[in-house]
């Protein structure tokens, strides 16, 4: 009886096949349903992981099991259903369209790379996603984690579910990473285009407010970096639209549990700027590339009301970059720039027969 192997099965390998590329796009995750019931696996998966919730196993897993997903999915669950679509969740939605316009320009470009989406909680499973493009002959393989700032809790946390598929291949691809593009120009000027675009339309605000996902702040201390670039990606932004220090700010949002996170905090700033006297504010969120639950309710609902209730006159957000085209276009450069020596060239059809003859004559099966 053969000993079993700790490694997954191998795809069947034929001689005389190009290595293929491909990119990967990972984002966070989303439910399969706004249900209590999906909403409970995700958000059991996402809260589990050490990356998200440093506690200590032992006191924290019984929390999460014993109180938070025996009241919270139903809440979610809510918030989820006014937000759907026929075609999924939004993040699910303008995920699949990046990924989708990305494959197209490097296509156009005379690129034959494969371009799939991934989610790091929830499906399509970052694991799965690699077994499929595996199977297929893909070698080589860059991950594009959407997220423009570098945090622990989420880009590493990608890198986590890589090398947890990678553990379990006996032969693992050609694996590249991109960390971080918080100060690509591309993304700084899509941004910019965004807002300018809304402004042309709707002309300018009391206040620029740019919200980012919070993270708790002991974060910072022990050497995260998402603090620092979130701020430089603001700046940045601010001087591509010629914004004077007193005419934004910076805030986080989606504080979750009793410790102390990232401050200011953007609905308390939302509501101080109201009771001052601001009439109008408009706010963008830079750190997420596509629209979901934490953009379109908790700001473009919950915010807005808590704005407008301090006294505050007008409340514009600003989507997301979703399926802006130059998004689209500063998102395939960044990737072209990352696939350096990867791309794929013409393959030599003779070559590729000799060398499957060659394998053939000295004994291989295929």
């Amino acid at each position: 009886m053969p000993l079993p192997s700790p490694f997954q099965t191998e795809p069947h390998f034929k001689h005389g096949q190009a290595p293929g590329t491909a990119v990967v796009l990972c984002n966070l995750g989303t439910p399969d349903a706004p249900t209590a019931s999906a909403v409970r696996r995700y958000l059991a998966e996402f809260l589990s992981d050490p990356r998200v919730v440093e506690i200590p196993r032992l006191l924290w897993l019984p929390i999460l099991h014993g109180i938070i997903l025996r009241t919270r999915p139903a809440k979610s669950a809510a918030k989820y259903a006014s937000l759907w679509t026929p075609e999924g969740s939004p993040l699910a939605v303008w995920t699949a369209k990046q990924a989708q316009q990305l494959h197209t320009r490097l296509a156009k470009g005379g690129h034959a790379v494969q371009v799939r989406h991934a989610m790091r909680y929830g499906n399509p499973s970052i694991a799965s996603v690699l077994g499929e493009l595996k199977a297929q002959g893909m070698q080589r393989i860059l991950i594009l984690p959407a997220y423009p700032q570098y945090s622990g809790t989420t880009t590493a946390s990608v890198l986590d579910a890589v090398y947890q598929w990678a553990g379990q291949q006996r032969h693992v691809p050609e694996l590249r990473f991109i960390n971080r593009y918080h100060d690509d120009a591309g993304y700084i000027a899509a941004l910019s285009g965004r807002v300018a675009a809304h402004w042309q339309q709707h002309g300018k605000p009391d206040q620029l407010v740019m919200s980012f996902h919070g993270v708790p702040e002991r974060t910072l201390h022990l050497g995260d970096p998402y603090h620092c670039e979130c701020y430089k990606t603001a700046r940045l932004l601010a001087e591509h639209l010629g914004l004077a220090k007193n005419q934004y700010k910076v805030t986080f949002q989606s504080r979750f549990g009793k410790a102390k996170w990232l401050e200011p905090y953007t609905e308390p700033t939302l509501v101080a700027l109201a009771q001052a006297g601001t009439r109008r504010v408009d706010l963008v969120c830079p750190g997420f590339t596509g629209d979901c639950l934490e953009t379109l309710e908790e700001i473009d609902m919950e915010a807005r009301h808590a704005f407008l209730q301090a006294g505050g006159q007008a409340f514009h957000y600003i989507p997301c970059l979703n399926d802006d085209a130059t998004w689209a276009e500063a998102l395939t450069r960044l990737t072209l720039q990352h696939l350096g020596g990867w791309l794929p060239v013409q393959a030599d059809a003779g070559a590729l027969a000799a060398q499957r003859a060659a394998a053939m004559a000295m004994g291989a099966t295929d």
